[in-house]
């Protein structure tokens, strides 16, 4: 039986060839970005600081999430607090989106809080239901808050999985998810994010990426993402 081939920019594989291709740019990608840890072992913290990050820099999300529990030092605490006195918090932080923010923190807490007894959820579909915890927040709490087996799929993983050409240029950022998974063993999901974040920070830029210096070249069919 004829194995059938897949649609590429520049690459023609079969299924069995681009899993190959995926595992070996995670191979490289672990290799050059290692990481010693890969969880925090906080799930409430690392909710918190993703409700945060949304459409911030990281540094302002390290900051703010220092200083937040700094202030406040646990769910009861967050959770009784009201939501104007958050939102100033943030505000005064300088944070995007202080207000939403602000309400979905200490809305996420009081539910956490009094429907789960103060225990993150640990599925997706649970976690979604949380005030401002979209799909890739759910899959950041589950990768790096409980240690399962994820891909949080942000700006950086969106971008280089369609540069690579694992997945098509008009993926949906849930559809590059569905398509990594399928291309990565389950074990090698946790890196995928770290690794893709890293080397979109330092090599696979938005704007002007460092082509000559990346160590995928070989792997890569130059699609202008």
């Amino acid at each position: 039986m004829e194995r059938k081939r897949l649609r590429s920019s520049s690459f023609n594989e079969t299924l069995e060839e681009k899993k190959a291709r995926a595992q070996r740019i995670i191979e490289i990608l672990k290799r050059e970005y290692p990481r010693e840890r890969h969880v925090s072992g906080d799930p409430y913290r690392t909710l918190i600081r993703c409700i945060i990050s949304q459409r911030n820099r990281d540094e302002v999300t390290d900051k703010v999430s220092e200083e937040l529990f700094k202030r406040y030092k646990s769910i009861e605490e967050i959770a009784n607090e009201s939501v104007e006195n958050m939102q100033e918090f943030l505000r005064k932080q300088k944070v995007g989106l202080w207000k939403n923010k602000g309400k979905w923190i200490v809305e996420a807490s009081r539910i956490i809080l009094y429907k789960y007894g103060g225990k993150v959820p640990n599925t997706l579909e649970e976690l979604m239901k949380l005030p401002g915890i979209g799909r890739k927040c759910a899959n950041i709490v589950l990768a790096y808050g409980f240690g399962k087996p994820a891909i949080p799929v942000d700006t950086h993983v969106y971008r280089i999985s369609r540069r690579l050409g694992l997945a098509p240029i008009n993926s949906t950022p849930e559809k590059v998810e569905e398509i990594l998974k399928t291309l990565i063993p389950v074990e090698e999901w946790i890196y995928v994010n770290h690794a893709m974040v890293d080397h979109g920070k330092s090599i696979c830029r938005p704007i002007k990426p460092k082509c000559e210096l990346c160590p995928l070249n070989e792997l890569c069919p130059k699609i202008g993402v």
